[in-house]
């Protein structure tokens, strides 16, 4: 059992008790709020990436499209969430979503569980963005052109989150 040790509006600090009189230091998101990931297909091919700045990272990082399930309307559905993070992030609504389950990303650190999503027959409705200050910046890359694009933006100083890894075994 662990214990909040401190708690944020999204993030609570915790320990547990671990090995021969140790304790785990990991953190969680309050409330339960989980996440959606969405790996947005064009109709040629082109994945939908977001690049955004990440203050624990001190630098941009490229994602998929994702967002928090439920952080401003408790009780919100992950799907309901997912189809709200594509058009706020990128503009685009989708006309097939198929869910590939739930997933940790780094399991020794957070606590968080993210959902995973396909999102194709996509069409551009919105400006994208992101909502406030989010500051996110769409790319529409061909699948065939990731590796050049992640060079180039690794030459430019961003980071690449490995959910990228997951996506592009999806397309």
């Amino acid at each position: 059992m662990s214990k909040a040790v401190w708690q944020g509006k999204f993030l609570e600090a915790h320990v547990a008790p671990w090995g021969d009189g140790g304790q785990w230091e990991f953190v969680k998101r309050t409330r339960g709020i989980q996440a959606a990931v969405i790996v947005a297909l064009t109709d040629l091919h082109e994945l939908v990436l977001v690049e955004q700045y990440r203050p624990p990272l001190g630098r941009p990082c490229i994602e998929l499209p994702a967002g928090l399930v439920g952080d401003e309307t408790e009780g919100e559905d992950i799907f309901d969430s997912a189809r709200r993070e594509l058009l706020e992030e990128t503009g685009y609504e989708a006309d097939e979503w198929e869910a590939f389950g739930e997933f940790a990303s780094s399991p020794g650190m957070v606590g968080e569980i993210y959902h995973l999503y396909r999102a194709t027959g996509l069409r551009r409705t919105g400006a994208g963005g992101g909502v406030g200050n989010e500051g996110i910046v769409t790319h529409v890359v061909p699948v065939s052109r990731i590796p050049a694009f992640i060079e180039s933006a690794r030459a430019r100083g961003c980071v690449i989150d490995t959910r990228l890894l997951i996506g592009l075994s999806l397309v």
